[in-house]
């Protein structure tokens, strides 16, 4: 099964009952005890609690290091809990954490039902969602069906296994093309670079069948024609929803469901095929058959488990993934891929939010992830002069290139988006470190990379490394803070200004407008609607200034021109720069309080 992976003669923690109770379940009685404290009722039941959430996604070994080995871990983030409330979160998204080779910065998983011993045990994270629960935050877990990794028992035993076995039918085989099975099925490309099929040696010793891997060699992709692997996934839902796991983010969710004919098309063939329901690969239609069986196991719960889909899709395609038979939410991602435009930014939005309103959920707003770089050093470098390239891609950073970052403008635009999108209706995710303002980390060592897109693309991509160095708490120390052992990966001098101990108690820093911003937004929630409204006397900086109006009677506005503009009527609740009394900064939001 997915969630083993055990040794022989090892043990499982597994309780005997379970802090979070089923709709169908009896009370616990008064005899018995749970694996952690029955803390998640003190969270409300809101079955839509995650509408208007803002959400901390934590990467776990870049967060903070409570072992001193190098590497951020579980006991790290029940550490610093404390900060997370004061930050003013309503939820946590936890990066994988299971064991695995970091083949892919965990998104290699070896078991689901577990914790990796280098970050934590089950009892670890038993304590870390007990204290988040304790301080009012939600937990949200990824979740990686899409494939597995190499070292999974399941795709050991299927190496072990003949051709046509049980075993390997929970992956994708396929004999080789050419007159021995020596050439790879199709010509396919992974996402990560290089083949997407790798061959296998049969356990005689010859060469055998190939793999599909749609990422990296070291993540064979599962078969969701076979059964077994839908029963394993929905018992692995259950496991974590009965720890009080409040829901889900869902990796590649729109690439699951596979439909592979005997003759494969070749790789031009596979990109100029529309991903309209059909395509081989990627989002097709009966996907949403899983999701309907996972939503079946979410609402067995009271409130009823979350489900958000990482789903690069058309944008017309995305309200399936949303619906309330399916997963509920779906990343959007098109304000990340925006430049720091107000066209683009009012377009974005007010499509967004109608997609939204087709599907009943909420829009999901990102600026930020541990796959993109950070939106400070994006706002901060020059534009793509072809316009075609996205604003979120690693072009920015590509190897052999060094375009010059203006960082203090690209920080000063970090601020107004992120003021921005935390006044919009829905949920907002924020990705850590953002909110202490960090630039990406460009002067990594080739040496010390460890994102499989730059060794598997070279001279193309420096990966995502740079987004994923471990946070700095303090001004200096060992690790800035972050633990007790030099970090795992190379943090630069700089971040020693911009760290958590350097700015909590500068009433201007990025980190405490975070906190303002949250906390407001807090007080403030209404109805996740809003109205664009245009501003008297902004003359004709209009193109370049948005407002828009939420229910209660406030208002944001964002300049996103460099010349300032008459600053509107009322009462100033929080701002993204420094204000005078007359006008507004250029690339600054305020919130007002309207008179």
């Amino acid at each position: 099964m997915i969630g083993s992976g055990l040794e022989a003669g090892s043990e499982k923690h597994e309780p005997e009952t379970h802090p979070q109770q089923r709709k169908d379940e009896k009370p616990l009685s008064s005899t018995t005890t749970a694996a952690a404290p029955t803390t998640a009722s003190g969270l409300g039941t809101d079955p839509h609690w995650w509408r208007q959430a803002a959400v901390y996604q934590i990467y776990p070994r870049s967060f903070a290091d409570a072992d001193g080995n190098g590497i951020g871990d579980l006991r790290g983030i029940t550490e610093r809990v404390d900060y997370l409330q004061d930050l003013g979160v309503d939820a946590v998204w936890l990066s994988p954490f299971y064991p695995s080779a970091l083949a892919d910065g965990g998104y290699d998983v070896d078991d689901y039902r577990d914790v990796d011993p280098k970050i934590g045990t089950l009892e670890d994270f038993d304590a870390m969602i007990a204290a988040l629960h304790g301080a009012g935050i939600r937990l949200i877990v990824d979740i990686v069906p899409n494939h597995t990794s190499d070292r999974h028992e399941w795709f050991v035993e299927a190496l072990r296994s003949p051709k046509g076995s049980a075993a390997r039918d929970r992956y994708i085989f396929r004999d080789g093309a050419g007159e021995a099975g020596e050439l790879p099925p199709s010509d396919w490309t992974s996402i990560f670079g290089g083949p997407a099929w790798t061959r296998i040696t049969e356990p005689d010793g010859t060469p055998g069948q190939w793999f599909l891997h749609s990422f990296a060699k070291e993540q064979p992709d599962l078969n969701w024609h076979n059964r077994e692997v839908h029963e394993d996934f929905l018992q692995t839902l259950r496991f974590w929803s009965d720890r009080g796991v409040d829901g889900f983010r869902v990796d590649v969710a729109h690439g699951l469901s596979k439909d592979l004919p005997a003759n494969l098309p070749s790789q031009a063939e596979l990109d100029a095929t529309p991903k309209d329901g059909a395509h081989p690969i990627w989002d097709r239609d009966e996907v949403h058959e899983i999701y309907r069986e996972w939503r079946g196991v979410f609402n067995e719960y009271d409130p009823p488990k979350i489900g958000v889909a990482e789903a690069w899709v058309d944008s017309a395609r995305r309200p399936k993934y949303a619906s309330a038979e399916g997963l509920g939410q779906a990343f959007n991602f098109d304000l990340l891929e925006a430049g720091f435009d107000a066209a683009q930014f009012r377009e974005t939005v007010t499509f967004n939010l109608e997609l939204a309103a087709k599907s009943g959920s909420s829009s999901t707003w990102v600026l930020s992830n541990h796959d993109v770089v950070r939106h400070a050093t994006r706002y901060g470098l020059p534009a793509k002069a072809s316009g075609e390239e996205k604003a979120g891609t690693n072009w920015l950073l590509t190897a052999g290139a060094t375009p010059e970052l203006q960082a203090e403008s690209g920080l000063r635009k970090a601020r107004a988006a992120s003021l921005f999108e935390l006044a919009l209706p829905g949920s907002a995710y924020l990705y850590q470190g953002e909110e202490l303002g960090l630039h990406e980390v460009a002067e990594i060592p080739d040496a010390d990379r460890q994102d499989p897109t730059f060794f598997r693309s070279p001279g193309l991509s420096v990966g995502r490394d740079g987004c994923r160095v471990p946070l700095p708490w303090s001004s200096a120390g060992q690790s800035f803070g972050f633990g007790e052992a030099e970090a795992h990966l190379p943090q630069p001098e700089w971040f020693s200004r911009y760290s958590v101990q350097a700015q909590d108690a500068a009433q201007d820093s990025t980190l405490n407008l975070y906190r303002r911003a949250l906390r407001l937004r807090r007080e403030l929630q209404g109805e996740d609607t809003l109205e664009w409204i245009e501003l008297p006397g902004a003359g004709d900086s209009t193109t370049e200034v948005l407002a828009f109006r939420r229910p209660g009677g406030w208002i944001c506005v964002t300049n996103f021109g460099e010349q300032a503009v008459p600053l509107p009527a009322g009462e100033v609740l929080v701002s993204s720069q420094p204000l005078n009394s007359e006008v507004l900064p250029g690339e600054t939001t305020v919130w007002l309080r309207e008179h």
